[in-house]
């Protein structure tokens, strides 16, 4: 009998004003799996594996960049370390992926946290293991390592988290595909990686008051996440992580307040771990800094970067049209920059599966 599900997984915002690697949001622009696979015996750990077959297509944002190879898809890899880890060396038969993407490539709107997790999904659906979300997540964390991103993602809503620390014995198994490279091929191999550790990533959920909504200005160019990472330092004075630490504070229980407050908001968005650091990979970002407020644009509340960037996240009750519009004129006329705008909610839903009927 030929199985039919879809994947649904949204995009994320992390670092958000002082939140540097704690605080994410899930947004509501999705990857979509589509999966259909002949439902029956898996190959278990004694079969001799052969390179796994999956028809991959693909749609939407980065289709030209976006490998149709399974050996080489992070969505593919990513299940089939699922699977393997558990004994079960290859997909099942007849197995057809076709994914649509919204969610930019690498722009600071978690594509790479995404793709984990629609394959931690995808490998979970196809082994039919019934693993929990929280299980679930000890897998994207062991591929993706900034549970931010993929805590918000996989969970939904407005997160804080942080990952328990490992030995490298844990984490550096050549059969755990990463995120960022393609250093650690598993396609053909006879490698069962090892499980995950339980209770790799811890989280809360957070208030966010619905009528805030999130206004994502998207660069037309990319900011590399090793380049922005490499702009930080390596230490910080005492005072800068004060700063931090008090507005993240204010800030986690000021977004759960109705009605927000503006002011308040926009002071305690404001970071000196990160985006002092990265605002120079942005041109014109530290004017958009400077003259976008709540006193000069009614119904604006904080604006910052989203992740590492470029993506600009302009939080807002009202006037999205206007605070877009500005933001982009800064960028064009300060950096010449063009860009594109997208209003976006939260998605307190998270990644989720849905079944298909057979056709």
């Amino acid at each position: 009998m030929t199985r039919r599900v879809r994947i649904t997984v949204p995009c994320s915002t992390a670092n958000i004003g002082p939140g540097f690697d704690v605080l994410g949001a899930s947004l509501s622009l999705y990857l979509t799996l589509d999966v259909s696979w002949l439902d029956g015996p898996t190959p278990a750990a004694t079969s001799v594996p052969v390179t796994p077959y999956a028809q991959v297509t693909y749609s939407g944002e980065g289709t030209k960049d976006v490998s149709l190879d399974p050996s080489q898809n992070l969505i593919t890899r990513t299940a089939l370390y699922v699977l393997r880890s558990q004994g079960v060396m290859a997909f099942p038969a007849q197995l057809s992926i076709h994914a649509h993407n919204d969610i930019p490539l690498g722009r600071g709107l978690g594509s790479s946290g995404a793709a984990v997790v629609a394959g931690v999904m995808l490998g979970d659906v196809l082994g039919g293991f019934n693993m929990s979300k929280d299980r679930m997540l000890d897998y994207c964390l062991m591929v993706e390592r900034h549970p931010d991103n993929v805590a918000a993602a996989l969970i939904g809503g407005f997160v804080a988290s942080y990952l328990r620390e490992l030995s490298p014995e844990d984490t550096e198994a050549k059969s755990i595909p990463l995120s960022e490279t393609l250093d650690h091929p598993m396609m053909g191999k006879r490698d069962k990686p090892p499980q995950p550790p339980h209770g790799i990533g811890h989280y809360i959920k957070l208030n966010w008051q619905p009528e805030i909504k999130a206004i994502a200005i998207i660069p037309k160019f990319e900011v590399a996440t090793a380049k922005a990472r490499a702009v930080l330092p390596t230490s910080y004075d005492r005072p800068d992580v004060v700063f931090n630490f008090q507005r993240l504070a204010v800030l986690t229980s000021a977004l759960g307040r109705s009605p927000p407050d503006a002011d308040l908001i926009w002071q305690a968005m404001q970071d000196k771990i990160h985006q002092p650091y990265r605002k120079h990979l942005i041109p014109g970002l530290p004017e958009v800094f400077a003259t976008i407020t709540p006193k000069t644009y009614p119904g604006f509340l904080g604006v910052c970067l989203s992740g590492a960037g470029p993506t600009i996240l302009a939080l807002a009750v009202d006037n999205f049209e206007q605070i877009a519009a500005n933001v982009q004129q800064v960028l064009k006329n300060t950096g010449g920059i063009d860009s594109t705008w997208t209003l976006l909610e939260l998605e307190a839903r998270g990644a989720h599966v849905q079944d298909l009927l057979p056709q």
